[in-house]
């Protein structure tokens, strides 16, 4: 039997998205965010309210870089989404994050997150509080102890971690079940 939930933001996994930017003076900022993600190939969206200080950043400055929360990096993660870069303008400092500037654009990058999106924006829309934020992704930056052998990301290796919103938790990705576009010839076979 099913039950009706109404409607919430039930899609798993919701990666975990450390937006990271420069103020008009020149501070670093960052928040997580957990609504966004590929649009295809090339560019992202993200979704944030109106009145973050990285949204100012980001219609300033229209460059920003997503960093790919991690285990190792729950604690900063989660205290960057919790305190406002209006309240606490070194909370980069106060995070432990060490930053330094993307080579690609003009917005910071998170030293210790293994995993990190160079992105320049392309449209912004308000929806209510929110922007619709959409950007080309320029660059990926990774860190070598996440790749393999081939020079590509393992997942098993970064330690992705998601957001469970109806239980309010992080979750590390979990293992390798399966293999796209392969898995399914077993059905194309009995055509």
């Amino acid at each position: 039997m099913k039950k009706n939930l109404g409607p919430k933001p039930f899609i798993y996994p919701l990666p975990v998205l450390i937006v990271s930017t420069y103020g008009e003076d020149g501070t670093p900022d960052a928040m997580n965010v957990a609504y966004g993600g590929i649009l295809n190939a090339a560019r992202l969206q993200i979704n944030i309210g109106v009145r973050h200080k990285t949204s100012d950043n980001i219609k300033l400055r229209k460059e920003f870089t997503v960093g790919i929360a991690d285990q190792a990096n729950i604690v900063p993660a989660d205290y960057v989404g919790i305190v406002s870069g209006h309240d606490v303008p070194d909370k980069m400092e106060k995070s432990g994050w060490h930053i330094k500037k993307s080579e690609s654009v003009d917005a910071p990058v998170i030293e210790e997150l293994p995993l990190t999106l160079e992105c320049r924006v392309e449209e912004i829309n308000q929806y209510d509080k929110t922007l619709r934020i959409v950007a080309e992704i320029v660059n990926v930056v990774a860190d070598e102890s996440v790749l393999d052998e081939e020079g590509n990301v393992d997942a098993d290796k970064l330690q992705a971690i998601s957001y469970d919103p109806s239980t309010k938790a992080y979750r590390v990705l979990g293992q390798k079940v399966g293999q796209a576009f392969a898995d399914g010839n077993a059905l194309v076979e009995q055509e």
